[in-house]
């Protein structure tokens, strides 16, 4: 079976890793598992792509719990590392009246110190997509495993997410040009754009002019409630959103990704395939949580009510 980015697979023998963060957010009435690159996975997985986590946790109440979702969830957590000396990490998430989150994340955690070794190396081998985020990138550590990583991979995404102060804008550009994908939300296309010398005030044209910078053919750009611009050397698709409820954001960007890396290795669509995502993220942002279950069923239904 052919689609966009991966040729003769069927979906169940298609997979994709994950690298970076694992972790708790917690919201004044509890905690959820959070991360986005789990946050991917994890939907990618339920889609019916097999999916597989690169990070650690610590060997602590909160790691072994977070271990237990991921079992629960089905995703393949052998390059999950135990840190016998760093902790698991924790979020402390606020949400405006709106449901959009701000983050305070405590830094020097377990996967801010991943590794890199054999089984990573031969995971990625093996795999056919690398999605990776820019919040790894805050630590040394990390960030050497993740530039081998992606130097190996067959094709990498980089699912940008600027959190303040987490960040320098010149790795995040460095990353943007090993990277074969793109995905970044408006605010952050006109903040990169910016710092790399861009003179243009449109979207399409910031968009045109990181992919010039950058030579990558496959970008993306989430605009929250308005949907999302998809391009494939030079061509654009676009989605206006959907209208619904929101509850909160967390998380709803990540199911974006997944739901959308779904189509793009298992269909020939463009422009289904951000519908499809565009429809996922705004089901999730509808729901309390970051990764709330979702059928394809359920899903047809959301896009095409009857």
């Amino acid at each position: 079976m052919n689609s966009i980015l991966i040729n003769h697979k069927a979906t169940e023998d298609i997979n994709i890793s994950c690298f970076g963060e694992v972790l708790w957010d917690c919201f004044p009435d509890g905690k959820r598992v959070g991360g986005a690159p789990l946050n991917v996975c994890v939907r990618l997985n339920a889609l019916g792509i097999k999916g597989a986590m690169i990070s650690a946790v610590g060997d602590d109440q909160l790691g072994h719990e977070l271990l237990a979702f991921i079992d629960e969830r089905g995703v393949n957590r052998n390059c999950i590392a135990i840190d016998t000396v760093k902790s698991t990490s924790t979020v402390q998430v606020s949400l405006d009246k709106s449901g959009s989150a701000s983050y305070d994340i405590v830094a020097d955690t377990a996967w801010d110190n991943i590794a890199l070794t054999d089984a990573i190396i031969d995971l990625v081998h093996c795999s056919d997509v690398l999605v990776f985020g820019s919040l790894i990138g805050r630590s040394a550590v990390s960030l050497g495993t993740l530039t081998a990583l992606v130097g190996l991979a067959k094709f990498s995404v980089f699912d940008v997410n600027l959190r303040a102060p987490h960040y320098q804008l010149e790795s995040i550009v460095e990353l943007m040009k090993q990277a074969d994908f793109i995905k970044l939300n408006d605010d952050e296309l006109y903040e990169i754009a910016k710092a790399m010398g861009s003179p243009f005030h449109s979207l399409e044209q910031n968009l045109e002019f990181i992919a010039v910078q950058t030579h990558t053919d496959y970008l993306c750009v989430t605009k929250g409630s308005h949907g999302a611009l998809l391009s494939i050397a030079g061509k654009k698709y676009y989605n206006s959103g959907y209208l619904v409820n929101v509850v909160d954001t967390v998380g709803a960007g990540d199911s974006f990704l997944g739901s959308l890396l779904y189509q793009l290795c298992t269909d020939t669509n463009p422009q289904y395939a951000i519908d499809f995502a565009c429809a996922v993220g705004a089901m999730v942002a509808q729901s309390q949580g970051a990764t709330p279950q979702l059928t394809l069923n359920q899903i047809q239904v959301f896009m095409y009510p009857q």
